[in-house]
């Protein structure tokens, strides 16, 4: 049996918001594990779903580029240690000189990302000058790079750098781009995936593997209530649906109008700019989460 540490309960209840004897009892059952427990926690209903939160974080600040042709687009996450340097001007512009070269030179890796040139300058030359200039330790944790051909690229950044987001989109006319009421809503589905944090683009796009373990919690949840099977059943595809109704974009509540979803607001903008607009896909950095 493994010892439960008080560092266990606190993550595990900071993870899913679930009393501390709760926790504990959860992580004992699942002997220490802390994804088994949060599934206990779930089945019990003491717990929505797992959130990727409470656990240690650095400082520093996640930055994007889209290029010019909002053709290619990027995401960086570079970190240091204090708040006061992550919110300082100097530290905030070798952020935006790493992602620039992240975009310009589309490294494979984080070696590849700190050989790479920008302005004429190494990206590691770059770090060790930081370094020196602000006093901290400085390190490129994560990036991506994202392009399109029919279509462009969305980006945002919420909080002063703790969330960035991409949205890459799919349309037919090549001046749907430069239109206002595009432009808007392409603001409006980033600032969405910043605040919502979905999972997929729409339903079909989750891994069966995942949608497999939900109706797993949700059957286990509906056993609970002691009804018949066949009840049952219908009380986890009505779980599943709520599921896929707050986790795939497209059918999440539109934040700024919740009487409709994404994808009837994607819809509406279509219709206004004579193209059919769709979202193929979206990247969502939080800082210190991998």
């Amino acid at each position: 049996m493994a010892d439960i540490t008080a560092a266990m309960v606190k993550e595990l209840r900071e993870m899913t918001g679930a009393g501390m004897m709760e926790c504990k009892k959860a992580l004992t059952e699942a002997e220490g594990e802390i994804d088994a427990a949060v599934d206990v926690l779930r089945t019990r209903g003491l717990a929505a779903a797992a959130k990727k939160a409470g656990r240690e974080t650095n400082e520093g600040v996640v930055a994007a580029l889209v290029s010019e042709d909002g053709k290619s687009a990027a995401l960086v996450e570079v970190n240091c240690e204090t708040d006061f340097v992550s919110r300082n001007d100097v530290f905030g512009g070798y952020a935006a000189k790493v992602v620039q070269a992240v975009l310009e030179s589309d490294p494979a890796d984080v070696d590849a990302l700190k050989a790479a040139l920008v302005d004429g300058q190494s990206v590691d030359e770059l770090i060790t000058e930081a370094i020196h200039t602000i006093g901290e330790n400085i390190q490129i944790s994560r990036f991506i790079r994202r392009s399109v051909e029919a279509g462009t690229i969305s980006s945002y950044i919420h909080g002063g750098g703790r969330i960035g987001v991409l949205v890459q989109f799919c349309f037919k006319n090549a001046e749907t781009a430069a239109n206002d009421d595009f432009k808007a809503m392409a603001k409006d589905i980033a600032m969405q995936v910043a605040a919502s944090c979905p999972g997929a683009v729409c339903r079909d796009d989750f891994d069966s593997e995942v949608v497999s373990h939900e109706m797993d919690i949700y059957r286990a949840q509906a056993a609970e209530s002691g009804k018949p099977e066949a009840i049952q059943e219908k009380m986890a595809l009505g779980r599943m649906e709520k599921f896929y109704k707050e986790s795939a974009l497209v059918e999440q509540a539109f934040i700024k109008d919740p009487d409709k979803t994404v994808r009837a607001y994607i819809e509406g903008v279509s219709k206004i700019v004579g193209d059919e607009i769709t979202v193929v896909g979206f990247d969502r950095f939080v800082l210190g989460q991998a």
